[in-house]
């Protein structure tokens, strides 16, 4: 039985119609699925952890990033449940690490003819995370996106982000992975299982889903003269090439910054949540690439 979590308010009329296909499919071939649309926030939540408490099933997002998100956070029963994304969001950074086909036809064929694969995911306390964790000037540039009224997708991102990088200010914090500690003045930190935020700006460009690591990458006191240099690799994926980028893989952080900051995770927004990330390897059976 293939439970299908789906959100018909966002993403407006490329969502319905990735949607309509899958169902279409999904009768023509005489597959047992149950569609459950969800009207507010975490009710996506709710439900996954009502149907991972019935016994095994799959859940299927059609979405992006922020339904997964909510799903992950309901996953009750690893050993007997299984995820499938069919991409239907904005950015769909998460099926581009995952190898998931953005046409709904291919991302199908991945779930009714493929085997779900081992797959990591981020713990915090209390929040788990699939594609990225970060702090910083991500969060302004999630917020500037939330508070624009004009721009959609993609290109209101990049505007968010050359604004964000104009007027950026260095966070001091703490850190302590592998054993050191290291002090930032930082612009930003994130922690990634994916690649790539903002619908394809790769912040971890050599993330990898299932190797049981985090992939820990500190923009580190990044002088304005600098900034249009940076954001150049930032756009080409070469971030970490640059001098004031530090790079480690680990399988557990710990972030503390001068003062409470908003994190994010997977792009959904959390105040005052304690930065401390470790990695659960391979828990969660998901149908990818």
């Amino acid at each position: 039985m293939y439970n299908i979590i789906y959100n018909p308010r966002s993403g407006g009329g490329k969502k319905r119609r990735v949607y309509a296909r899958v169902i279409q499919r999904l009768d023509a071939l005489h597959a047992e699925y149950r569609v459950f649309e969800t009207e507010k926030e975490k009710q996506a939540l709710w439900l996954t952890r009502e149907l991972t408490s019935e016994g095994p099933c799959d859940v299927i997002v059609v979405g992006g990033d922020g339904t997964l998100h909510e799903v992950l956070n309901g996953f009750t029963d690893f050993e007997n449940c299984r995820l499938g994304l069919i991409p239907a969001g904005t950015g769909n950074d998460f099926a581009a690490a995952a190898k998931i086909p953005v046409d709904p036809d291919a991302a199908l064929d991945l779930i009714l003819q493929g085997e779900p694969k081992p797959t990591d995911f981020m713990q915090m306390d209390g929040v788990r995370g699939i594609n990225v964790i970060g702090t910083g000037i991500d969060v302004e540039i999630l917020k500037r996106c939330r508070a624009s009224k004009i721009l959609r997708g993609k290109f209101q991102y990049v505007i968010s982000l050359i604004i964000s990088l104009i007027k950026f200010k260095n966070y001091k914090m703490r850190t302590v992975c592998n054993g050191e500690e290291h002090e930032y003045k930082t612009l930003i930190a994130c922690i990634g299982n994916g690649r790539q935020i903002g619908g394809g700006i790769r912040m971890c460009p050599e993330a990898v889903l299932d190797d049981g690591l985090l992939d820990f990458v500190v923009v580190d006191d990044v002088k304005k003269s600098r900034v249009p240099a940076a954001f150049v690799k930032l756009m080409k994926g070469k971030i970490l090439e640059e001098k004031f980028t530090r790079f480690v893989r680990t399988d557990r952080v710990e972030v503390f910054p001068e003062k409470k900051l908003t994190v994010q995770v997977d792009g959904e927004l959390y105040d005052d949540l304690p930065f401390r990330v470790q990695i659960v390897k391979g828990k969660l059976m998901m149908y990818r690439g």
